[in-house]
């Protein structure tokens, strides 16, 4: 044990994970203020609408991502020092494929937001907030598109500053509508979805110069889009998976409980973002790794490290219990068992990391993926139906926790297979 614990110390992985850690810890608290300055103020029915408007526009922005972060990070990483020209090929590729998405899902989205307020969620007041969700699509994508280049490059304090910046911003902007007493939902929805592209533009002129004058990308489509095929599925699932449990609560619902399990899925959303930072400096050693010696060495330091923050997170369901009405208000107190059942969730996913970056990038099996998340996603769906028919917010957490646990069994058995 003592030998672990030393190694860890000792590498790169460490340092490298101490910045974008340290970087997450300070994003996260700045988001966790965003929201619990939004909760509290704008209450427990505006704050559910906005919670439904975002997870649409999450949810459409990774699947409309068609696997392109995933393809940077795998191809610009493995190129960056072996031959910077192609690097910038895909860097160029990347960018075009995303631009492409986001004025097409803006032109449909536009169009649809009545449909889909009125049909899918039975909420005609959600038509204006999808609306916002639509156009921030555009912007999610773009600053995606520079962090994972800047994962792609290692460039880990410019990922960490950028993801700072971006939610100082937000909060700022929170603060602004609260001194001049106009925060409403459709001004929250401007600040949320504005922020990033203010980042894309900033963020951009970090990437490696002139990457937008190279010539005949072309050339590299047919690597970039042969891997992320898989990638683009298994996204396509893998969002609509991670989100149905908002989109069945949305359904089934009160308009309070909606609320009060948004809330309590804010306020658990640091873990997933310490997942993304480890995943950051993960995935691109994970893509230059040589040997299955190595390999195994480095996933035993990365699965012994995520372990002990998973128990940190386990020690601090106390005390995250006590702060919840406290920092959103007593209307809020309700968010209590749902919040303990969804951190756990989050921790099983969180200790899942180091496993799937091996399936991703060393062994390159984005299609296993594709197949687990088929799986996920019929859990979320008939369990999540039953549990949240029968149980309420507290069944939606309880799917949740089930789906993150199928999510870290399945591979984690694929891989011992794998290097035994």
């Amino acid at each position: 044990m003592r030998k672990q614990i030393s190694a860890i110390f000792a590498t790169n992985t460490l340092r490298q994970s101490a910045v974008t850690f340290s970087g997450t810890v300070i994003n996260g608290a700045l988001g966790a203020l965003f929201y619990i300055l939004v909760a509290r103020f704008l209450g427990p029915i505006s704050f559910g609408l906005f919670s439904v408007a975002i997870t649409v526009l999450t949810l459409i922005g990774d699947i409309g991502d068609l696997g392109t972060n995933t393809g940077l990070v795998r191809f610009v990483g493995k190129y960056l020092r072996r031959n910077p020209n192609k690097a910038k090929k895909f860097l160029k590729l990347g960018l075009e494929v995303k631009i492409a998405v986001s004025l097409l899902i803006i032109f449909v989205g536009f169009i649809f937001a009545p449909v889909i307020s009125e049909k899918i969620f039975l909420r005609t007041e959600l038509a204006v907030p999808l609306r916002f969700a639509f156009v921030g699509i555009c912007t999610y994508l773009l600053f995606s598109y520079i962090t994972y280049s800047f994962q792609a490059m290692q460039k880990f304090w410019w990922w960490s500053g950028l993801q700072v910046l971006t939610n100082f911003l937000r909060v700022v902007g929170i603060v602004f509508l609260l001194l001049g007493g106009a925060l409403n939902l459709d001004r929250v929805m401007i600040v949320y979805i504005l922020v990033p592209f203010l980042g894309f533009v900033l963020g951009v002129n970090f990437l490696p110069k002139n990457f937008f004058q190279v010539k005949n990308e072309i050339s590299v489509s047919k690597e970039f889009f042969h891997y992320n095929k898989w990638v683009a599925a298994f996204s396509l699932v893998a969002a609509i998976a991670a989100r149905l449990d908002i989109f069945i609560s949305a359904r089934l619902l009160s308009a309070v409980d909606l609320g009060l399990y948004s809330a309590a899925g804010q306020l658990v959303q640091i873990v997933p973002q310490i997942a993304g930072a480890l995943g950051t400096v993960i995935a691109p050693k994970m893509a230059e790794m040589g040997n299955i010696k190595g390999l195994v060495l480095y996933l035993k330091k990365t699965q012994f490290m995520v372990l002990g923050i998973a128990f940190l997170g386990l020690a601090s369901i106390p005390l995250f219990s006590y702060l919840i009405p406290i920092l959103y208000g007593k209307a809020y107190l309700g968010s209590v068992p749902i919040f303990v059942i969804l951190l756990i969730a989050m921790l099983v996913f969180l200790i899942s990391i180091p496993i799937h970056n091996v399936v991703f990038y060393y062994f390159s099996k984005p299609a296993l993926f594709f197949w687990l998340s088929v799986g996920h996603l019929a859990i979320i769906a008939f369990l999540g139906w039953y549990l949240i028919l029968r149980f309420g917010a507290v069944g939606g957490a309880a799917t949740v926790l089930v789906g993150t646990t199928f999510n870290f069994i399945v591979p984690a058995f694929w891989v011992i297979r794998k290097i035994k």
